[in-house]
């Protein structure tokens, strides 16, 4: 049998869009998938400008997503896209990614995976019912030292956890910059386009998502504190929360894009009976494990003993740098290899069946609106 690419459609990610060329660099990075068409813009002449200049041909190139579903499964079985990605801010993902499962069509979605917990919760029936193959791009779990964390933590090398610290500061909207003329800004603070929340939708889920998926943990309670700094801001910039785990452990959240002069620095800190782990988002090839009983540990990518899911998620010799792209591709890519495993009658091999799900994406909506209403109550402990 001669392999062939999993064929991908695009919403959104049209001219001037930052996600959209990050995901089709991850889709493109170990050649599993082929970009073959899309709906990029909801202007219909941008769109068109974007297939161009993406060397799509002018047939593959659709004035909006439903225009792209209904026709291209008009097509051949063996020309037509195989699954929809959609980069599109967050009132836009539910009905693409609606349309694309209900049509046949696998997805990958950016994260939150919905505008509200209705969508979401209305997203995941939808998946679970067509049995398709669908996936939310959590990129920060897919660095191999994270897989690693997740790993000695799931064979008990830490012992019971008792302590999770997990941070996420940005600096980029210490002013108000979506009045002047920056279009992620616009987007990401107005509550028509970005949902009920700001800073803990966009970069709180991150820290959510890879405090669940590191510790294997879930949250059950939590208590914020949400501020808006930056006077006339609509949605929270800032936010601090503590949480309550499953087990007994307890957490700390922190999540804010005004922290000024911080770039993307998301870091996490988990301490077990036996010891602790650290990892950092910007020096994301380094792991330390800290012992109560001897020496700290440094664990680098693709360098000693690892476990196995951590060895299958790197490219290249230690030493050479591997970043954000990377870990976004592993993404793409386990979700290419467990489609292709389907597509072909087989079972998905489970070291690459690895890529957060529908029920991530439930997980983090819930979060966001538990922590908003959360931050308004007066009463502030409240159930997830």
């Amino acid at each position: 049998m001669v392999k062939q690419k999993i064929r991908m459609g695009m919403v959104g990610g049209g001219i001037g869009a930052f996600i959209g060329s990050v995901h089709r660099m991850a889709a493109a990075l170990d050649g599993e998938i082929e970009l073959v068409c899309g709906a990029f813009s909801s202007d219909p002449e941008k769109s068109r400008a974007s297939a161009a200049q993406l060397c799509l041909p002018p047939e593959r190139s659709y004035a909006n997503f439903e225009e792209m579903i209904e026709r291209e499964k008009k097509l051949p079985e063996d020309r037509r896209m195989h699954c929809v990605s959609i980069v599109t801010p967050n009132h836009v993902h539910f009905a693409p990614a609606k349309m694309a499962l209900e049509n046949g069509f696998h997805v990958i979605c950016d994260k939150p995976l919905a505008f509200n917990m209705k969508e979401a919760l209305a997203l995941e029936k939808i998946v679970e019912e067509s049995g398709l193959v669908f996936a939310l791009t959590h990129n920060y779990t897919g660095y191999p030292m994270v897989k690693q964390a997740r790993q000695m933590i799931r064979h008990g090398e830490l012992g019971p956890l008792r302590k999770v610290i997990v941070e996420y500061p940005q600096g980029w909207l210490s002013t108000d910059v979506e009045n002047r003329g920056h279009k992620q800004a616009a987007w990401r603070t107005d509550p028509a386009r970005s949902g009920i929340a700001g800073a803990m939708g966009d970069i709180g889920t991150h820290a959510e998502n890879l405090a669940e998926y590191i510790t294997g943990l879930k949250i059950t309670e939590l208590c914020a504190d949400i501020s808006i700094f930056v006077p006339g801001r609509q949605l929270d910039d800032d936010g601090n929360v503590l949480l309550h785990f499953d087990t007994g452990a307890k957490g700390i959240l922190h999540a804010s894009q005004i922290c000024a002069g911080e770039e993307n620095n998301l870091n996490i800190r988990v301490y077990g009976e036996k010891g602790g782990l650290e990892w950092r988002q910007m020096e994301p090839n380094t792991l330390l494990a800290k012992w109560l009983d001897r020496p700290t540990q440094i664990y680098r990518t693709g360098i000693g003993p690892q476990y196995p899911e951590a060895l299958a998620h790197f490219r290249i010799p230690g030493g050479h740098p591997e970043g954000y792209l990377e870990a976004f591709a592993n993404i793409y890519r386990n979700f290419a290899l467990t489609l292709r495993a389907r597509l072909e009658g087989r079972i998905p091999d489970p070291l690459y069946a690895d890529f957060p799900t529908v029920q991530d994406g439930v997980r983090g909506m819930h979060f966001v609106e538990k922590v908003i209403e959360s931050g308004k109550s007066e009463r502030k402990w409240v159930a997830m």
